[in-house]
């Protein structure tokens, strides 16, 4: 009889511990820029998005943070001149978040990043697609049922 009660065993020290090695090699990455890894997640969204403004709750929504979290980030991210935060002109109650010429810019200088870590990983570009897959069903699976 195995023990499933040994950590080695646990899945989700594994994705925690690869979670933490991931953060790891972005942080020295992103401190080149001034980013921490929250803030990039952001942008990331934003520079998808760049041609339609997403409000603070669709961004959240996006990224799966509340707006109590996600309020600070944008906060740093307009005092650093990045993004800027503006109601809504259809509705008050809403806040749009867009990109400053300075946030746009940042994309470009930002573009090898995914390489660069990808690389630290170790793993071929296939298994990369592979894992991205498989976390992407455990996560999508979790919220679905917890929606339930």
């Amino acid at each position: 009889m195995t023990d499933d009660l040994v950590l080695r065993r646990q899945v989700c020290f594994a994705l925690y511990a690869a979670s933490r090695a991931l953060t790891d090699v972005y942080r020295p990455i992103l401190d080149e820029h001034g980013l921490t890894y929250p803030q990039y997640l952001v942008l990331l969204v934003l520079w998808e998005r760049d041609d339609d403004a997403p409000t603070v709750s669709e961004l959240g929504a996006a990224l799966r943070l509340d707006s109590g979290t996600l309020s600070p980030l944008l906060k740093r991210l307009e005092a650093a001149g990045l993004v800027v935060r503006t109601r809504s002109a259809a509705d008050e109650r809403r806040v749009e978040v867009g990109l400053t010429d300075q946030g746009r810019a940042l994309r470009e200088r930002m573009c090898d990043v995914p390489r660069q870590v990808a690389t630290a990983t170790g793993l071929t570009e296939a298994e990369l697609v592979f894992l991205h897959g498989i976390l992407t069903r455990v996560t999508e699976t979790i919220h679905r049922q917890k929606e339930q």
